[in-house]
């Protein structure tokens, strides 16, 4: 019966009409149920942390600002990727409260940084579904003392289509204070240009899988180039994901590409080491890095 269920389970999540029961899937099933209870101690005890990877002018190299990502390192696991951990968040219920706890930790990490410098943070479709979450960011915003217009929430378009009423009021909420929003991984969704109207961006991030290829593919450098002309005809910030190397940081700033991230620049970093960077001249950064 509980090798039924666990087959059941996963026709369910696979949104097939049924599976067979396969050894395994009890594996996983025992994994995903030790990384839960693991999970749980580990928020409590604060072991989840934010890091940190620069968003770079791509022009001058200057930093202009740093996006959150979550690290956990266990003590008998190590680091445990985010891809294996959020899911699992998100489906015990605990997604809230990690992403309340990594925003406040970035919050107070960030009011550190120089004044012109953003913070960008990643918002799952769950946290975004709660009727609460745009006042949990203002509680947050509040009790740290971080300037509502230097804080930057960062979704998806699958994000939005998940529940568009609810993310409009939370959105609409925090952008009233000044929060801006971005929209993470443009061009791998859907119905992007009725997003882009209606819900106000200040940003688009294009997808590292367009940036990968744009010097073996011609598809992938027209489509950059597409993305490129949209987010400037709508007047907002084109920011490129996945810069690895300086041909492709050189071939983005022919195309007009306002900001990027990437190895090129720095992986993601904990708190102490972003703060070095702040304190650095890095008005020569990007071209040293493509020299």
């Amino acid at each position: 019966m509980r090798r039924a269920d666990i087959a059941l389970y996963r026709a369910k999540s696979s949104h097939s009409d049924f599976r067979f029961f396969e050894a395994s899937m009890d594996d996983q099933v025992r994994e995903r149920a030790m990384i839960e209870t693991e999970l749980r101690l580990g928020i409590a005890n604060g072991d989840i942390q934010p890091y940190y990877q620069p968003t770079v002018d791509l022009e001058t190299g200057t930093i202009i600002g740093f996006e959150v990502l979550a690290r956990w390192t266990h003590k008998f696991l190590g680091e445990v990727p985010p891809g294996r951990f959020i899911p699992v968040a998100e489906d015990c219920g605990l997604i809230c409260e990690l992403g309340d706890h990594l925003l406040a930790t970035a919050c107070r990490d960030a009011y550190k940084w120089p004044n012109d410098m953003t913070l960008s943070f990643n918002v799952s479709p769950v946290q975004l579904r709660t009727s609460t979450f745009g006042l949990r960011v203002l509680a947050i915003l509040g009790e740290t003392g971080f300037p509502p217009n230097r804080l930057e929430i960062e979704i998806t378009e699958n994000t939005l289509v998940s529940d568009l009423n609810t993310a409009k009021t939370a959105l609409g909420l925090l952008r009233e204070v000044g929060v801006r929003i971005a929209l993470d991984d443009f061009g791998t969704g859907y119905s992007s240009l009725y997003h882009l109207r209606n819900f106000k961006i200040d940003r688009i991030k294009v997808d590292r899988s367009f940036v990968e290829n744009m010097g073996g593919e011609s598809a992938s450098a027209a489509i950059v180039q597409a993305l490129l002309g949209l987010g400037h005809g709508l007047g907002v910030q084109v920011t490129a994901e996945g810069i690895e190397n300086a041909e492709q940081r050189r071939a983005l700033i022919s195309a007009g590409c306002d900001q990027g991230q990437g190895f090129l620049f720095s992986a993601a970093i904990p708190a102490a080491e972003a703060q070095a960077l702040c304190e650095k001249d890095f008005s020569s950064f990007g071209k040293m890095r493509s020299a």
